[in-house]
């Protein structure tokens, strides 16, 4: 009789990356949204894509443009980009140094994979978009984290030090999660920073179009000292309503653009030619669309407003931009349990620990959701907080 042979069963390992990106992430996977549930968590605008731009694909369709589209981008869409963006700077830019990615998460990871080696310290703010460390923590980096002042600006104080040997700085404006903007003086107080130093800064302003502070906004690119050293990142999803589309954009100094094309090139290859098409489309005949978006967004920004300020033990601060609220409570939970709790009311939010040590202590809401389910999502936060206390 045969003798029994026990064989154990392969044992695989991943790779390094991994580990490094589980051990600086942040980011919360909420279970799955039920029917009951009212949303004020994602950060997706709840409006339909302009249907200029849909148009637009469906004639790209057509005409049967679904072949290959060069690396960098379809050059009309990039030319279009550069004239914006000459607009933006206030000096002449070039389409050679604008990348079209597969949205603006695309473009964050081909930057900071092209710039960050194993053990370069790359500062962020906290709190911040969760992404960045994620990234960072791929690419081997040290994520060095600068809590803010009270009033969620920068602690110039704290970011001098910080910056000090950094390889990069990557930060939002407007803010994810915060929705605080930072001003021209803020800005140019980084570029006295950052001056005789060879750091560089990832700008990221998927917001921009965002800005409710009645001055106007302020990108990195428009500031004498920062331009040279920026790469500037903006995706179609936000302005647009463009979020399942997946294109975005990088500009910034030739070496960094043509490094990111390379990373970009090789995990996603060029952005299919449709949504390009549809792109240049918002691009040139979409800015009535963005502006009433941006109307409505205001409107709702005030009615979150008012109904979070009537919910007992909330500190709020004032949303400059983007489209979220970052309240304050004051119950002894981690925010993670308290979002647990919120959902078990019917209500799904993000908790601030997800962007953040200091985070911790707030949720994110957002008011891209519609005035009723605003209102209604606020009307059970303050139910499940009141449950907690």
């Amino acid at each position: 009789m045969p003798s029994t042979v026990t064989t154990q069963p392969p044992r695989f390992a991943t790779a390094d990356a991994v580990a490094r990106i589980e051990a600086v992430s942040r980011r919360t996977q909420q279970p799955q949204s039920r029917a009951d549930l009212v949303s004020l968590a994602m950060g997706e605008p709840d409006f339909d894509t302009p249907r200029q731009v849909t148009e637009a694909a469906e004639a790209s369709l057509r005409a049967g443009r679904t072949h290959y589209s060069p690396l960098l981008g379809e050059p009309a869409l990039r030319e279009a980009l550069a004239d914006r963006l000459t607009g933006t700077a206030g000096v002449p830019l070039a389409a050679a140094d604008i990348l079209v990615t597969q949205g603006g998460t695309a473009g964050l990871a081909a930057s900071i994979l092209g710039i960050v080696n194993p053990g370069d310290r790359v500062v962020v703010p906290d709190p911040t978009y969760s992404l960045y460390a994620d990234l960072v923590g791929m690419a081997g980096g040290t994520v060095v984290p600068v809590p803010l002042a009270a009033d969620l600006h920068w602690d110039l104080d704290r970011l001098a030090d910080a910056l000090t040997g950094a390889r990069l700085f990557v930060f939002c404006n407007p803010v994810n999660p915060t929705g605080i903007v930072h001003s021209r003086e803020e800005l140019e107080a980084l570029a006295a920073l950052l001056t005789g130093t060879d750091t560089l800064v990832i700008s990221d302003e998927a917001y921009s179009d965002l800005d409710y502070t009645g001055r106007p906004f302020t990108s990195a690119i428009s500031v004498d000292g920062l331009r040279d050293r920026t790469v500037h990142c903006q995706t179609f999803s936000k302005s647009y309503a463009m979020t399942g589309w997946r294109v975005g954009y990088l500009w910034g100094p030739a070496p960094v653009i043509r490094a990111a094309a390379r990373i970009h090139n090789t995990f996603n290859g060029s952005v299919n030619t449709v949504v390009q098409d549809a792109a240049l489309a918002a691009v040139e005949h979409c800015a009535e669309d963005v502006t009433r978006m941006r109307a409505a967004y205001e409107q709702r920004r005030e009615i979150m407003r008012a109904e979070l300020a009537a919910v007992p033990g909330l500190t709020l601060t004032e949303p400059e931009g983007a489209f979220y609220q970052f309240p304050r409570y004051d119950i002894g939970l981690p925010s993670v349990e308290v979002v647990a709790a919120l959902r078990a009311h019917g209500v799904a939010v993000r908790p601030g620990s997800e962007f953040g040590a200091r985070g911790e202590g707030h949720l994110r809401l957002s008011y891209a959701a519609s005035p009723q389910s605003i209102t209604e999502g606020v009307r059970r936060l303050a139910d499940g907080l009141a449950s907690l206390r």
